[in-house]
């Protein structure tokens, strides 16, 4: 079962509806239809070597209709729920094998690209693929412990405890391609707009029978989808194991692995997005006089925008209509800091007082000066018990 070569095209078969990290348009389905030997399209879900396939070629989309199920005169002794867990169970083989397909087209016709290959540095090639090789040998080896799974008990086999075993595995190459989301995103766009070879030869492979119409993005979107689509299949099973069994057990334990891999990617590409937000941040923020170190790993950017400095000193007559000087002062606003500053020109700012979250005092004076139209607030920023900087700032919306 080391072989998954597709041997024909056809249409996807299997689509999921949600990536832990973002969207990319044009999704790809999981995997591809192989066609009959009269042209029409069959499914095709396991490996072409699997014992589980019809005489035309083409898998089984159920479990039900494989003929050593059918002639085994056991399927009566099912309930209707016993049915619907065994095929709960086969479509997570299936769908694994229909995956493999599109990874496969993906390694072997992108990657494998000599003339691709030719036009790409080193490094794009790897933000572009990142560990796609990787995902796909390791969903290989979890695929043919499933397939050998069913050889050995067709009618009563188990996957969620193959599916725990793996998880190390799938962890180790899920969550590096995951994190690495945002420089594949970039690499692609950058190469479409500064590398004048790329998309032509993308053009031409993406035109290729194999692709059947869809983009290179939608086949490297697809890690993305499928530990999230393989959690979602492994919590149908879940749903319907007997209650208080081991097999509950198993299925309980893999699901809550899957679901701490997903909340790992997920936390891992907020961490990166988060420290590029900074280091393109620390590239226009200067400050005056004490040297404030931006960049950290614990740091992030919660809200930032520019309001109002009004003068306090012209604030002398309550409930008149005072036209007050005021001048632009912008706040980036961190988790554990905020910097007042001015702006440079357009992208470039001048810090010129900044202070700890804890250090920070609030007044709202919305209500007490009137006249004022919008919103208007005291901020002091101490250091220690000593007042560093006081400014009234005013805002046109709450």
């Amino acid at each position: 079962k080391s072989n998954f070569r597709l041997r024909s095209s056809g249409g996807s078969n299997e689509s999921t509806t949600h990536s832990p990290v973002g969207s990319t348009p044009s999704l790809p389905k999981e995997g591809v239809r192989d066609e009959g030997s009269d042209g029409t399209p069959s499914p095709s879900n396991l490996s072409p070597s699997s014992s589980f396939r019809s005489s035309r070629g083409s898998a089984f989309v159920l479990w039900q209709d494989i003929p050593d199920v059918r002639t085994s005169g056991q399927l009566d002794n099912f309930s209707n729920e016993e049915r619907k867990l065994q095929e709960a169970k086969f479509e997570l083989v299936t769908s694994e094998a229909s995956y493999i397909r599109s990874l496969t087209i993906a390694v072997d016709h992108f990657i494998m690209s000599q003339e691709l290959a030719e036009c790409l540095g080193a490094q794009d090639r790897q933000w572009l693929f990142s560990k796609l090789p990787e995902v796909k040998d390791v969903s290989e080896r979890f695929l043919q412990d499933l397939e050998h799974r069913l050889e050995e008990d067709i009618l009563r086999f188990d996957v969620c405890d193959i599916v725990l075993v793996h998880c190390p595995a799938l962890r180790r190459v899920y969550l590096p391609y995951v994190t690495n989301q945002a420089y594949q995103e970039q690499t692609y766009q950058r190469l479409l707009h500064e590398n004048p070879r790329f998309p032509g030869i993308l053009a031409r492979l993406e035109e290729d029978p194999i692709c059947q119409r869809l983009p290179l993005t939608s086949f490297l979107i697809l890690p993305f989808q499928r530990i999230t689509r393989l959690k979602m299949l492994v919590e149908n099973i879940l749903k319907r194991t007997a209650p208080g069994s081991r097999d509950e057990d198993t299925a309980t334990k893999a699901f809550n692995e899957l679901k701490k891999i997903i909340k790992e990617c997920n936390s891992s590409v907020q961490s990166m997005k988060r420290m590029e937000e900074l280091i393109h941040l620390n590239k226009k923020i200067h400050f005056e006089g004490k040297i404030f170190p931006l960049i950290s790993q614990s740091r992030w950017l919660v809200k930032h925008g520019e309001l109002l400095e009004l003068d306090t000193q012209m604030i002398t007559i309550s409930g008149s209509k005072l036209k007050l000087p005021t001048k632009p002062v912008y706040l980036h606003l961190f988790n554990d800091s905020l910097l007042l500053s001015r702006r440079k020109d357009t992208w470039k700012f001048m810090v010129f007082v900044h202070a700890k979250i804890e250090n920070l005092k609030v007044k709202d004076l919305s209500q007490k000066l009137q006249g004022i139209s919008g919103f208007l607030f005291h901020l002091q920023l101490c250091e220690g018990q000593q007042l560093k900087h006081q400014i009234l700032l005013k805002s046109h919306t709450e």
